[in-house]
C-alpha cells in the first residue's frame, strides 16, 4: 500500500513540487523506514511504469523527478479529487444563484465521488487527514443537499439525506436547525420540537451554554408555524418556483406545543435521529425505561471516527450487532459507554449494560444464564418469576457456561425484548456462544459487545478494532489528564512520554496519575524512568492498575500452543514479522505458524498492518521479553533459529550464492529448505526492509557475536546490491565491533574484505584498499585462503581504479588462481571481469573478451541477474570498441531487462546509460539522450558519485554531439560538483576536458546552441 500512498501524496499536492521529506513526512510520519529518503525513487519507478506510456523517457514522464523531491505534472492526468473540488464548487456557486436544482445536480456527482471509504488502507499522516477531510466535506454536501431540498419542498428526501449526514457531535445545532425544518415540513412539528429539546439538554449538560441564536430562531418559529421563515417561502432563492411536496399547512397539526412529558417516544427513528426507524405507532410497552449504562468518562480523545462508526444510523427493522475489540487497555469500554450514552435517548426502552467478565479469574466470569436472569428482571422490572428454576451458576470457565436451563430463559428474553427497542452493552465478551442467547429479539435493538478476543463466530453489523491513539491525539490526552500548562512547558518530553506509552490510554492514565502525585517530577524524568521499554512496563503501575498486568490476563487465557508461540515472539529481533520467522522457532510449518499468528490477533496480542504481516505494539512486544526470558532455555534456541534463518536467506539471496560461504561453525545450520530459491529469499529480505539492521543491531547487542558477523556478511551482497549502502554498512559496523569475540575466527578478516567491497561499490578506492590490507594481513595470519583471496583481489581491483594497471594485473591473476582453488565461481568471475577491463584500457581487446566471456559462464551457472546483467555490459563494451554495434546494443538490452527483472535501480541507470553510450556510437543521438536521462531518473540520494559521474559524463558528451553545448557544460559542471568527485580521477578528467571543449564550441566564430 506505500507505493499507493506515495501516488496519493503526489496527487493531492499536485500541481507542487513534493520534496522527499514532504513525502516521507505525508506517507510514513513519525515512522520513517530505516533508508530514510533512499526508498521513495523504486516506489516512484513503478509508479511510472504503471502511468506512462510504454516507452515514455523521464523527460516525458507524468512524474517529474529532480534531486530533492517529485511533482505530479499539472494536466497529464485526471483525479477524482479535481472533479470532486469542480462539482463541489459548481454545487456552492449554483445554491448562491438560487439555481437550486443546479446545485441538487452538482452535489450528487460530487457525493458520488465519495462513496465508500476514500483512500482505503492507504498509511500514512496524509491519508488519515485526507479521509477525515473527505468525511466532513461528504458531511458539508450532505448538509447543503438537505437545505436546498427543504428549500424546493422534499421534506421526505431531505431527512432521509440527513440520516446519511450523522451528527458530528450530538450538539451539532446548524444540523438539528435543519432536520427541524424537515420535520416541520413533513408535518411533525412535535418530532421538531423534541429535536429542540433533546439538544439544548445536551449543550447544557455538557458545554454549559444554551442554544445560539440561529436554532432559538427555528425553535420559536416552529412554535408559532412560522412556514415563510421555517420553509423558505420568502427566500429570494425561490422567487417564481413552485413548491413541490405537501406543505405544514395542509397537514394535520400535532400540537401547537413541546409533546406533553407523559406522551412517550415520538414514532420517528427516536428523538436524536440515530435509529432511522419509520414513522409507525409504538408497540405496547413492557416497561419503563431503564438506563443501567455506567458514567461516561470526562476524557475520551481520538476517537471521533470510531464514535462516528457506533453511532451511525441502524436498519429499524432487525436488531444490530456491533463487536469493538481491541488490546488490553486501548480503551474500548470507555469509547463504547460513550457512543452509549449517545445512542441512549434513540432506545426508549431502556440501556442494558452487562459485564461478562472474561478477563478476570476464572471463577468471576457471568454465565449466560446468570445474565439472562438479571436482564429479564430489568425488563420485567424485577418480576421473579423467571423459567429455569434457581440454583444456576454464578460462573463461567470455558467462556460457555453449563446448558441447564439455558434455552428455556433464551425464549423467556426473546419473547419479552419482542416489542422493545432496547440498547444492549455486552462488555469483557470472550466467546461468541457467551453473548449469542443474550441477544434480544426487538426490531430497532442495537447490541454493542465488548472484548479483547474477536469474535468471527458472531454475526456482526460492524466490527470494530480500537487501536492506539496517534501520538497527536495521546498528546491531546496527556494534556487533559496533567494539565495543559505542565503538558505544554515540555512539549518534547510530553512528545516522547506519549510514544512511550504506545498510545494505549490505559497507560497514559497511569503515568499521569503517577505525575500528578508526584509534582516534583516532571514529565522528562518520567520518560527517562521509561527509556527502557522493559523498566517503562514497571513504571506503568499505579495502585491495582498496571499494564503489564492487564497483558498477563490476556496471556494466560490463551493455550499452551499459542502461549509458545507468544514467548517465541518475544525472541524475535524485528518490530515486524510473518509466518516464516516464526515457523523457524516453532521448528514447524509456514502455515502452522500462521495459524498461531492469527489467533493471537484475533486475542489482540498480535497486530496485522497488512495481510500476512504483523508486528507486537511497543509494549506488549516488552511483555512477550518478559515471558520468554521465564523459559530461558526455549528463549536461547528460538533466537538461534530465528537468527540462522536470516543467515541462510542472506547467503541464498546473495549473488555469492551459498558456494562461496563456508560451513556454519554455531548451532545446526538452517537449509536453504525455507525457500523455493533465491528470489524468494530475496523478497523475504526485501520486506523486512531497514530492519535487517536491526537484527544484526540484536545479536551484537545480546553478545552473540558469531550471529553477527555472519549475518552481517551475509547480508551484505543484498543490501549493496539494492543500494542500500549505508544500512549495508551500519550493519557491518555493528558486527566489526564485536568481531574479535567471535569463536569463527575467519570474521574478522572476512567483515574486513566486506568492508572494503561495499566502498568498492561506492567508488571509495582508497578507503577500500586500507580494509584489503587488513584483511590480508588477518587473513594470512588467520590461515584462511579463502579472505586472502578476496582480500588479493579486491586490492586487485582498487589498484586498477587507482591506474595502477600492471599491480592491478598481477593481483587479480594471483586471486584467480586461489579462486579456481577454491572452487569459488563468484570470485573467479569478478577476477575475470576485472582482469578484463584492465585488458579493454590498453587496447588488448580479443583477450579482454575471452576473460568476460569466462566470467559470463559462470555468472550464467550461477544464474543471478545481476551479475548476468552487468557481465553483459562489459562484454558489449568490448564489442563497441571493435565496431560490432548491433550486437552490443542487443547485448546491453539484455542487460536492462535483467536489472528490471531484479528491480534494481543501480544496476538499471548503469545498464540504461550504457545502451545510450551504444545508441550515441551508433549515431541515433535522440535516442541516445532520451536513455541517459532515463538513465539520470534512476539515481537515487545513495548512488555512488562515480555511477553518477559516468551517466552524467556520457549524457554531456550526447548532448555536445548533438550540437546542445550548453546543456553539456550543465552537465559536465554537475558531474564535477558532486561529494567526492576529485577521488575518481579518470571521471574527473574526462568531466574537465568535456567541460571545457563544450565551452570552447560555444565561443564566438562557432556554432552556438
Amino acid at each position: 500500500m506505500r507505493r499507493q500512498a506515495v501516488l496519493a501524496a503526489l496527487v493531492l499536492r499536485a500541481p507542487y513540487y513534493v520534496t522527499y521529506q514532504q513525502l516521507l513526512d505525508d506517507v510514513w510520519g513519525t515512522t520513517p523506514p530505516g533508508t530514510g529518503h533512499k526508498v521513495l525513487p523504486s516506489y516512484v519507478h513503478a509508479l511510472r511504469k504503471v502511468l506512462d506510456e510504454p516507452g515514455t523517457g523521464a523527460g516525458g514522464s507524468v512524474i517529474l523527478g529532480q534531486r530533492g523531491g517529485y511533482r505530479l505534472l499539472p494536466g497529464t492526468v485526471r483525479t477524482d479529487v479535481d472533479a470532486l473540488a469542480e462539482e463541489a464548487a459548481g454545487a456552492q456557486r449554483a445554491k448562491a444563484a438560487g439555481e437550486l436544482d443546479a446545485a441538487l445536480a452538482h452535489g450528487g456527482r460530487a457525493l458520488d465521488l465519495l462513496r465508500g471509504e476514500p483512500l482505503p488502507g492507504l498509511p500514512g499522516p496524509l491519508a488519515v487527514a485526507e479521509r477525515g477531510r473527505l468525511v466532513r466535506q461528504r458531511r458539508a454536501l450532505l448538509q447543503d443537499q438537505a437545505e436546498c431540498l427543504v428549500l424546493l419542498g422534499d421534506y421526505a428526501e431531505a431527512l432521509d439525506t440527513l440520516q446519511a449526514a450523522p451528527l458530528a457531535q450530538p450538539y451539532d445545532e446548524p444540523l438539528a436547525a435543519l432536520r427541524m425544518r424537515a420535520l416541520y415540513g413533513s408535518g411533525r412539528q412535535a418530532e421538531a420540537l423534541t429535536v429542540y429539546g433533546e439538544t439544548r439538554r445536551r449543550l447544557v449538560d455538557e458545554l454549559g451554554v444554551e442554544p445560539g441564536e440561529e436554532l432559538r430562531h427555528v425553535h420559536q418559529a416552529v412554535l408559532r408555524r412560522d412556514d415563510p421563515l421555517l420553509l423558505g417561502r420568502d427566500d429570494p432563492r425561490l422567487l417564481g418556483r413552485t413548491v413541490r411536496a405537501r406543505t405544514a399547512e395542509t397537514v394535520a397539526p400535532e400540537h401547537a406545543g413541546p409533546p406533553e412529558p407523559s406522551s412517550g417516544p415520538p414514532a420517528s427513528g427516536g428523538r436524536d435521529g440515530l435509529s432511522g426507524a419509520p414513522d409507525r405507532a409504538d408497540p405496547p410497552r413492557a416497561s419503563r425505561r431503564r438506563n443501567e449504562l455506567p458514567g461516561d468518562i470526562a476524557c475520551l480523545v481520538g476517537r471521533e471516527e470510531d464514535l462516528a462508526l457506533l453511532t451511525a444510523p441502524v436498519s429499524p427493522d432487525a436488531v444490530s450487532v456491533m463487536t469493538v475489540d481491541g488490546t488490553a487497555g486501548v480503551g474500548k469500554t470507555a469509547l463504547v459507554v460513550r457512543a452509549a450514552w449517545a445512542l441512549a435517548d434513540a432506545h426508549p426502552d431502556g440501556c442494558l449494560f452487562v459485564d461478562l467478565r472474561a478477563h478476570g479469574a476464572a471463577h468471576e466470569g457471568v454465565t449466560p444464564q446468570r445474565a439472562l436472569r438479571r436482564m429479564l428482571r430489568a425488563v420485567r422490572d424485577g418480576d421473579d418469576s423467571l423459567p429455569g428454576g434457581a440454583g444456576e451458576p454464578d460462573h463461567v470457565d470455558d467462556g460457555g457456561g453449563s446448558a441447564d436451563g439455558l434455552e428455556d430463559l433464551v425464549t423467556a428474553w426473546r419473547a419479552a425484548t419482542s416489542g422493545l427497542r432496547l440498547l444492549l452493552v455486552v462488555d469483557n465478551a470472550r466467546s461468541a456462544e457467551q453473548v449469542r442467547p443474550l441477544l434480544p429479539a426487538g426490531p430497532g435493538s442495537r447490541v454493542v459487545v465488548v472484548g479483547r478476543q474477536r469474535l468471527p463466530g458472531l454475526d456482526a453489523d460492524l466490527r470494530l478494532t480500537v487501536e492506539p491513539l496517534g501520538t497527536g491525539a495521546a498528546v491531546g490526552l496527556l494534556r487533559e489528564l496533567v494539565g495543559e500548562s505542565r503538558a505544554d512547558g515540555e512539549p518534547e518530553a510530553a512528545r516522547e512520554l506519549a510514544r512511550r506509552c504506545g498510545g494505549l490510554p490505559l497507560a497514559l492514565r497511569i503515568a499521569s496519575a503517577r505525575l500528578q502525585s508526584r509534582p516534583s517530577w516532571t514529565l522528562a524524568f518520567l520518560a527517562g524512568r521509561m527509556s527502557d521499554d522493559m523498566r517503562g512496563l514497571v513504571e506503568l503501575r499505579a495502585g491495582d492498575r498496571s499494564v503489564e498486568a492487564a497483558f498477563r490476563v490476556s496471556y494466560d487465557q490463551l493455550g499452551p500452543g499459542l502461549r509458545r508461540g507468544f514467548r517465541a515472539l518475544g525472541t524475535n529481533p524485528t518490530a515486524r514479522f510473518d509466518g516464516l520467522a516464526l515457523a523457524a522457532m516453532l521448528g514447524g510449518s509456514r502455515d502452522g505458524a500462521e495459524d498461531v499468528l492469527e489467533d493471537l490477533v484475533d486475542a489482540s496480542l498480535v497486530q496485522q498492518p497488512h495481510p500476512g504481516l504483523y508486528r507486537l505494539h511497543d509494549l506488549v512486544r516488552a511483555h512477550a521479553r518478559r515471558v520468554a526470558g521465564e523459559a530461558p532455555e526455549e528463549a536461547a534456541a528460538d533466537r538461534d533459529a530465528v537468527l540462522r534463518l536470516y543467515t541462510a536467506a542472506g547467503r541464498l539471496a546473495s549473488d555469492w550464492g551459498p558456494g562461496s560461504f563456508p560451513s556454519l561453525t554455531t548451532g545446526p545450520a538452517v537449509a536453504g529448505s525455507s525457500f523455493a530459491g533465491w528470489r524468494e529469499a530475496s523478497a523475504w529480505l526485501s520486506s523486512v526492509g531497514g530492519e535487517l539492521v536491526d537484527v544484526v543491531a540484536f545479536a551484537a547487542a545480546g553478545g552473540h557475536a558469531d550471529h553477527a558477523g555472519l549475518l552481517a556478511e551475509a547480508l551484505v551482497d543484498h543490501l549493496a546490491g539494492h543500494g542500500h549502502h549505508h544500512e549495508c554498512r551500519a550493519a557491518l559496523e555493528l558486527a566489526l565491533a564485536c568481531a574479535d569475540a567471535a569463536t569463527d575466527r575467519r570474521l574478522p578478516a572476512a567483515l574486513r574484505n566486506c568492508m572494503g567491497l561495499l566502498d568498492v561499490y561506492q567508488g571509495r578506492f582508497r578507503q577500500a584498499g586500507s580494509w584489503f590490507a587488513e584483511a590480508l594481513r588477518l587473513g594470512r595470519a588467520g590461515g584462511e585462503p579463502r579472505e586472502e583471496a578476496r582480500a588479493i583481489a579486491g586490492a586487485g581491483i582498487v589498484q586498477g581504479q587507482l591506474g595502477n594497471a600492471e599491480e592491478a594485473l598481477s593481483a587479480l591473476d594471483k586471486a584467480l588462481r586461489l579462486a579456481d582453488g577454491l572452487a569459488d565461481d563468484w570470485l573467479a568471475g569478478v577476477s575475470h571481469c576485472n582482469i578484463g577491463a584492465l585488458l579493454h584500457q590498453q587496447g588488448r581487446h580479443e583477450l579482454a573478451l575471452r576473460h568476460y566471456h569466462t566470467a559470463l559462464t559462470l555468472a550464467e551457472k550461477n544464474g543471478r541477474p545481476r551479475t548476468i546483467s552487468s557481465t553483459l555490459c562489459f562484454v558489449a563494451e568490448i564489442e563497441l570498441a571493435l565496431g560490432r554495434n548491433d550486437v552490443a546494443t542487443s547485448l546491453l538490452k539484455q542487460a536492462v531487462g535483467l536489472a528490471d527483472e531484479v528491480e534494481n535501480l543501480p544496476l538499471r541507470a548503469a545498464t540504461l546509460s550504457r545502451l545510450a553510450a551504444a545508441e550515441h556510437t551508433r549515431g541515433n543521438l535522440r535516442s541516445a539522450v532520451d536513455l541517459h536521462q532515463e538513465a539520470l531518473s534512476t539515481l537515487t540520494p545513495q548512488t555512488s558519485t562515480w555511477l553518477e559521474m559516468g551517466v552524467r559524463i556520457r549524457l554531456g558528451g550526447a548532448y555536445a554531439a548533438a550540437g546542445r553545448h550548453t546543456d553539456a557544460q550543465r552537465e559536465f559542471r554537475a558531474a564535477l560538483s558532486l561529494p567526492g568527485a576529485r577521488d575518481h580521477a579518470r571521471e574527473y578528467r574526462t568531466a574537465c576536458d568535456g567541460l571545457e571543449a563544450a565551452g570552447a564550441a560555444r565561443r564566438p566564430g562557432r556554432p552556438g546552441d
